[in-house]
């Protein structure tokens, strides 16, 4: 009977605070809409992405899971890094090998005069 009555009160206690909150809050209690969650220390623009800004980014956390704006943000700008780098990497291998080519052909060539 104790555990009845008990559950009696604090079944009318809590519908009596949900009825004050809900009655006595009024137009202005709403709560705001916040602003979302924006991401505090995006990759530099003002030079190349290097390991440390890769290591320091992290990304806030939206309703469900990663905003998607940042991400991929985040990855175009690193793939665009990553492509210019693959291409700056491909031109000096490639001068390299024409370096190489023409000493070659340089040091094969007998000099201009000289009889062998």
């Amino acid at each position: 009977m104790f555990m009845f009555l008990f559950l009696v009160v604090a079944l009318a206690v809590v519908v009596a605070a949900v009825t004050l909150a809900v009655v006595g809050g009024g137009e202005s209690a709403v709560l705001p809409d916040v602003a979302p969650e924006r991401l505090q220390d995006p990759l530099p623009l003002d030079r190349p992405v290097g390991r440390d800004d890769v290591e320091s980014l992290r990304f806030p956390v939206a309703a469900r899971g990663y905003r998607m704006s940042d991400v991929d943000d985040a990855l175009t700008r690193l793939g665009a890094e990553l492509a210019e780098r693959d291409a700056r990497i491909t031109d000096l291998e490639s001068a390299l090998a024409g370096a190489r080519a023409a000493s070659r052909v340089t040091m094969d060539k007998p000099a201009e005069g000289t009889e062998q």
